[in-house]
């Protein structure tokens, strides 16, 4: 992405102009990019109701089975901590993942039923509240 360097004037409390550049990225996008949907699930690894949190191994087998088998072309695993409050109130702190599926919007309707599919599967597997979904309009080449 090409970007331009800019001067920005910032008025000091000493009543001193000081410049200081920054970067803005050019409206242009660099080459021909096609309409797709980005989609982030947010998959928690506590047990609301108790018991053992959900293993790595654990997780990478709901990977490998579940999610790939639907998503062949690919897709991003990203380990994160993260909170929420509980059905009981409670803030439950947790490691999690986070999956992020890049597909053409014109598959969004056989890909929302994949998506969905696996998040019922996770929720019943390991007994969680929810797994969260974030959806994105994006413009993106793949060469």
């Amino acid at each position: 992405m090409r970007t331009r360097a800019l001067l920005a004037g910032v008025l000091t409390a000493a009543g001193t102009l000081v410049l200081a550049p920054f970067v803005v990225a050019a409206e242009t996008p660099v080459g021909p990019r096609g309409a797709y949907t980005e989609t982030t699930l947010l998959f928690g690894t506590q047990r609301p109701e108790g018991g053992t949190p959900v293993t790595a191994a654990q997780f990478q087998r709901f990977l490998d089975t579940q999610v790939t088998t639907r998503f062949p072309a690919g897709l991003t695993v990203d380990d994160g901590r993260g909170q929420y409050r509980d059905r009981h109130g409670v803030i439950e702190r947790e490691r999690s993942y986070r999956v992020v599926i890049v597909y053409p919007t014109r598959e969004a309707e056989s890909a929302n039923a994949k998506l969905e599919a696996v998040r019922s599967l996770y929720d019943r597997a390991f007994r969680q509240e929810s797994v969260g979904r974030l959806d994105e309009s994006v413009h993106a080449s793949f060469s």
